[in-house]
C-alpha cells in the first residue's frame, strides 16, 4: 500500500515539474528586463531628449514585436535643444513598440505643451518616426482663454501645431 501512495505521489510531482518547465519555455511572453522606480534619461547622438519616471517598466525585447511596457504608469519629459521642457505627459499606462517607435499611452491621460495649454483624454498614440501626436477619443484641451472638447485630434509631437475633429466649446468673441 505504501508503494503505491509513493508512485502516485511521484508521478504526480512529475507532471506538475512538466506543467512548470513548460510554463517557463516561451521567454517572449516574460519581460527579460524589470526596474522599478526608475528614472532615465534618453539621449539621441549626445544630446539629452527625454526623461521618464515610472513605478514599474518591463522590457520585452525577445518578442516578436519588441516591446515595453509601464503598467503602473508613466512621467515623460521631453526637452528642447537647452535642456528646457517642452512636452510634459503623464497616464496610468503605457506602452512603447521598439519598432514602430510608437507609444500608447491610456488612462488618464494628461499632457501640457510650452505655451502651457492642456490636453486631456483617456488614449492617445505618439509617433515618434513621423513626429506626430494623435487620438480618436474625447479630448479637452485647456486653453488660456477658453476651453475646446473635441473627438479626436492630431498634432506634431511639440503640441503646438494641432487639429480638431469634430470640436464644441466657449470661445471668447471680440465684438
Amino acid at each position: 500500500m505504501v508503494v503505491v501512495i509513493l508512485f502516485m505521489h511521484g508521478s504526480c510531482t512529475k507532471e506538475a515539474e512538466a506543467g512548470k518547465i513548460s510554463a517557463i519555455t516561451d521567454r517572449t511572453k516574460l519581460p527579460r528586463l524589470r526596474a522599478t522606480d526608475i528614472t532615465t534619461v534618453i539621449s539621441d547622438s549626445g544630446v539629452t531628449r527625454y526623461r521618464i519616471s515610472a513605478s514599474k517598466w518591463d522590457v520585452y525585447d525577445r518578442a516578436s514585436q519588441p516591446y515595453w511596457e509601464f503598467t503602473e504608469g508613466i512621467h515623460f519629459e521631453k526637452f528642447d535643444e537647452n535642456l528646457k521642457v517642452d512636452a510634459n505627459i503623464h497616464s496610468k499606462y503605457a506602452r512603447f513598440n521598439e519598432y514602430e517607435k510608437l507609444w500608447e499611452l491610456k488612462g488618464n491621460v494628461r499632457m501640457t505643451n510650452i505655451q502651457g495649454e492642456l490636453f486631456e483624454t483617456e488614449h492617445l498614440f505618439w509617433n515618434q518616426g513621423q513626429e506626430r501626436i494623435y487620438s480618436d477619443t474625447i479630448v479637452k484641451i485647456t486653453q488660456k482663454t477658453s476651453i475646446i472638447y473635441a473627438l479626436g485630434f492630431e498634432s506634431n509631437q511639440q503640441m503646438t501645431k494641432y487639429l480638431f475633429k469634430s470640436t464644441k466649446g466657449v470661445f471668447p468673441v471680440e465684438e
